[in-house]
């Protein structure tokens, strides 16, 4: 415990932290929230001298943007869809990760690979993977078209190729591309915290439940995800706040179209809403934007933490 007379010096070590976060954190959360119930708020008017009605017309134009219940829509398909499909495969990898013995630390590192790779280089690969690309070839020109590493497979399968991300393409085939990669690329972090919280679950619970005959089935059932419930909570948690964050994998895939060259910004979230609008000079408007969108992830955080605390088992 440090002593009062010093306490001086324990202030003087932690200001210059204390002043980054005032600065980089603290000074910009509050001027978002100015922003948001300024009306029309502009950055470069108010450097001209216009002066700012307070009231709560940002949010309510931004809530009459059709723009922007398409964002919330998609954003909304994105998560809801991703998180329960990423948490049960992370759980099931993570359990046989967890009973192989012979390269599981080889394994453990191809799985985490994903986490520390660029999102974007990522999403790039994905896109040549779905891609459908047509080059002129041969002294006559001819049209040659590549379907690409996917197609390819679902025509060796006896399948017919489809238009993923192409110009013509489907909203839903838009969307189940953005579900894959969102899942691929989530599984890393999941696998690790779940791996971890298998690893620290007593080895008692399992050896009484093989002497009894308990299928492996009910094991995991009755065993496993209770035991594993806390940490099955956390990846969820966490998983909706990034679900509702996101954008850089639809960038990846689509680049700043946000979507197919003939449905420029179909696949928009509420983050890239929020860009869009910084990048017109309505800052009012994109801070009213990220206030609702903190108000939907601060609502399905306690929900969450209220069905957490019927289910978990601590």
């Amino acid at each position: 415990m440090v002593e009062s007379k010093h306490s001086w010096k324990a202030w003087l070590y932690l200001a210059p932290a204390i002043v980054l976060l005032l600065v980089f954190t603290v000074w910009p959360i509050i001027n978002t929230v100015r922003m948001a119930f300024l009306d029309d708020y502009s950055g470069l008017e108010e450097v001209g001298g216009t002066v700012f009605n307070f009231g709560v017309g940002n949010f309510i134009k931004v809530v009459q943007y059709q723009r922007f219940l398409d964002c919330l829509k998609t954003t909304s398909i994105l998560c809801i869809a991703t998180v329960p499909i990423s948490t049960i495969l992370a759980l099931l990898i993570a359990v046989a990760l967890n009973s192989i013995k012979v390269l599981q630390k080889f394994l453990q590192t191809v799985f985490f690979l994903p986490y520390v790779t660029n999102s974007i280089a990522i999403g790039m690969v994905f896109a040549a993977m779905f891609n459908i690309v047509g080059s002129f070839l041969g002294t006559e020109n001819e049209l040659v078209v590549t379907a690409g590493v996917i197609n390819n497979v679902i025509e060796f399968f006896g399948g017919t190729h489809v238009n993923w991300i192409n110009v013509g393409s489907t909203y839903a085939a838009n969307i189940f591309v953005m579900v894959v990669y969102i899942v691929w690329n989530a599984l890393p972090f999941k696998i690790l915290i779940l791996l971890g919280g298998l690893q620290s679950i007593n080895k008692q619970y399992y050896d009484a439940a093989k002497v009894d005959g308990t299928s492996k089935g009910r094991i995991l059932r009755k065993i496993t995800v209770p035991l594993l419930s806390p940490m099955l909570a956390y990846v969820v948690i966490t998983g909706f706040i990034g679900g509702f964050k996101e954008y850089t994998s639809i960038i990846g895939i689509f680049g700043e179209t946000m979507g197919p060259a003939d449905a420029s910004g179909r696949l928009n979230t509420m983050v890239g809403f929020i860009y869009d609008a910084l990048a017109s000079n309505k800052q009012g408007r994109a801070s009213a934007a990220a206030l609702i969108l903190f108000g939907i992830i601060l609502v399905v955080t306690l929900i969450n933490l209220q069905v957490s605390k019927k289910k978990v088992h601590y």
